[in-house]
């Protein structure tokens, strides 16, 4: 029996392995002023860099969610941070661009398996009554890890140099492995062999056939896509519209983020008093898409630009806690690491295409072009989100 300051702590570790994550996400795209003048590269080969990363993390990301039912989430989340420390400090002795693809690829490996991981754990060790509050603080982890880095690495960028930065990552994901290793008791969990053995074994594959999968994966796919732009080339295009300097951009970014993760704290409160996900999906992404709009308009003064983005990241973040409802509502008994495993791919699928593309509209010179994209994918994701809650309501009826 887990005690409440056990849900405490396994909330808290899990968090914490889950914004290092997301941290990883962007060990690449805050340098890539550096990276461009240093290797000579264009801005569809910065973006095959994060490509690189989202494919790899795609593949890992799907099948992880098998080893963690087979041999439990703590050994797999554990083995995730090691290798992205390992993938910075790679990074950092890059002297050609295949090893800073090599680089994003380890980086990829890594980061394929915590959402399986952190799941599994937070569903097997948290009180159901605390269920709520554990999702709550896993989202906002994530934003806060998307918003500590371009200031962690860019600072250290500045006053050094980008290697430094990434030497400064790899450190930072160490000291998290080793915070996991200290208090890996508190994460003890067994897998899933005792009462889902039997039908693991016969239909191992089975949750694949429910449309409800495909269509989790397609919102995350889409919503992704429109988070791949913010991510990557989103602080460069407001360079180019606005003429503004490389520190307001940044700081634009971290608002953006930390707009989202107090969003998801709105959101939490919104989701549990209005029964229709998807409603709160419209509006919130509608929202969104409207300020990513106006930003690529460029009819406001530079200097109001981290406002702008944090409205846009506001949005984003009220729709987080009403996807996780939908997900957790489509997930069969027994299934958890593989499902949050497969519907999360999306993510990754998303984040590897999107940066490609978007680095492409910004070699074209099309700056604006960014905004109106994101906009368009944020309004992709509301039919799905809508489709899909329709989809639920009519197997829950006959379930």
């Amino acid at each position: 029996m887990h005690t409440s300051r056990n849900n405490v702590e396994v909330i808290g570790l899990v968090g914490l392995a889950h914004s290092i994550s997301h941290f990883f996400h962007l060990i690449l795209a805050p340098l890539f002023p550096w990276l461009k003048v240093d290797f000579g590269l264009s801005y569809a080969e910065l973006g095959l860099l994060m490509t690189t990363f989202f494919v790899v993390s795609t593949v890992v990301q799907a099948t992880a969610g098998f080893w963690v039912d087979r041999d439990g989430a703590r050994p797999v989340l554990m083995t995730g941070v090691g290798l992205l420390s390992l993938s910075a400090l790679i990074l950092s002795f890059a002297n050609s661009y295949p090893v800073l693809i090599l680089g994003a690829a380890i980086a990829g490996m890594g980061n394929g398996v915590f959402h399986p991981s952190d799941y599994t754990l937070l569903n097997k060790l948290v009180k159901p009554k605390n269920l709520g509050h554990a999702y709550s603080v896993h989202g906002i982890t994530g934003y806060l890890g998307w918003a500590t880095a371009p200031i962690f690495l860019t600072g250290l960028a500045s006053l050094y140099n980008w290697r430094v930065a990434l030497m400064g990552a790899s450190a930072l994901a160490g000291f998290v492995l080793l915070i996991l290793f200290i208090r890996r008791a508190t994460l003890h969990d067994t897998p899933s062999k005792v009462a889902d053995e039997t039908q693991v074994a016969e239909a191992p594959f089975a949750f694949l056939k429910l449309p409800t999968i495909w269509m989790c994966w397609g919102f995350f796919f889409l919503s992704t896509m429109a988070l791949a732009g913010v991510q990557s080339f989103a602080p460069s295009a407001l360079q180019s519209i606005y003429g503004i300097a490389l520190s307001v951009t940044t700081t634009a970014y971290t608002f953006y983020m930390l707009a989202s993760a107090s969003g998801m704290i709105l959101g939490g409160f919104v989701a549990s008093r209005v029964a229709q996900p998807d409603r709160i999906i419209t509006f919130a992404f509608l929202s969104s898409g409207f300020m990513a709009v106006i930003i690529g308009l460029g009819i406001f003064p530079g200097v109001i630009a981290p406002l702008l983005f944090a409205l846009m990241g506001l949005g984003s973040g009220v729709a987080g806690p009403s996807r996780d409802l939908m997900i957790r509502a489509s997930t069969p008994t027994g299934s958890t690491g593989r499902v949050y495993g497969m519907v999360y791919s999306g993510m990754d699928v998303g984040l590897s295409i999107g940066p490609f593309i978007f680095g492409v509209l910004m070699d074209w010179k099309i700056p604006a072009s960014i905004f109106y994209v994101i906009a368009f994918f944020q309004v992709m994701a509301i039919f799905t989100a809508i489709k899909l809650t329709g989809t639920t309501k009519k197997v829950l009826a006959t379930a």
